[in-house]
């Protein structure tokens, strides 16, 4: 299914495998603390290449930004999705046929930025698209068709993202449990047994 996302399928030769992971010893909070000094470390890692990673990945990085804690002794750090970093402006298309279920700017540092979810009918399942342009949720309604293969979005700028280097957080959804325009993609360890059952692996589907 991921390899239906951008505009070639994905290989070797065009992505790489990201760690972002809390054993990364590299990534140190006066790195993605720092908007810029993040963004640069992800151009240095990727090259010309689309990275690719974090389903299920327990990351310290969420630590910077306050929306991730919980209201208990524990806090959300596991990605419960998969990223795609690569430039702004990325192209991104719907893996499946399906139609547009909400979509929304959701503010705030840390935040999707802007977000579109798909339902996907014959699949049983929901796709969520974060971290997007802001230009990409003009002339969507809900209910609107969108054919595997269409053009859907594009990556978006750190200044209207959630503030993020320019990724793309994919995540597929089995129940959508009332949200609209938004769905948890991070997750405590606590609740990690529900959430791994409801989103399952995108590579893997």
């Amino acid at each position: 299914m991921i390899d239906r996302l951008f505009s070639a399928p994905l290989t070797s030769s065009n992505s790489l495998a990201l760690d972002l992971s809390a054993t990364n010893q590299e990534l140190n909070p006066s790195i993605y603390t720092n908007i810029p000094a993040f963004c640069a470390y992800i151009d240095q890692k990727l090259g010309a290449k689309i990275g690719i990673g974090g389903y299920l990945e327990h990351r310290i990085i969420y630590e910077a930004h306050e929306n991730f804690a919980t209201d208990s002794a524990d806090f959300r750090n596991i990605h419960l999705g998969v990223d795609f970093w690569a430039a702004a402006g990325t192209p991104v298309f719907s893996v499946a046929d399906g139609v547009v279920h909400s979509f929304q700017v959701n503010p705030g540092s840390g935040n999707y930025g802007p977000t579109i979810i798909l339902h996907h009918p014959t699949l049983g399942i929901y796709s969520l698209y974060g971290h997007l342009a802001i230009e990409d949720l003009e002339g969507l309604s809900v209910g609107m068709p969108i054919a595997s293969g269409q053009l859907l979005c594009h990556l978006g700028e750190p200044s209207e993202n959630g503030g993020w280097p320019p990724h793309l957080h994919f995540q597929l959804i089995r129940d959508m449990q009332g949200f609209t325009g938004d769905y948890p993609g991070v997750c405590s360890l606590r609740d990690l047994a529900f959430y791994s059952g409801n989103c399952p692996d995108p590579a893997s589907f």
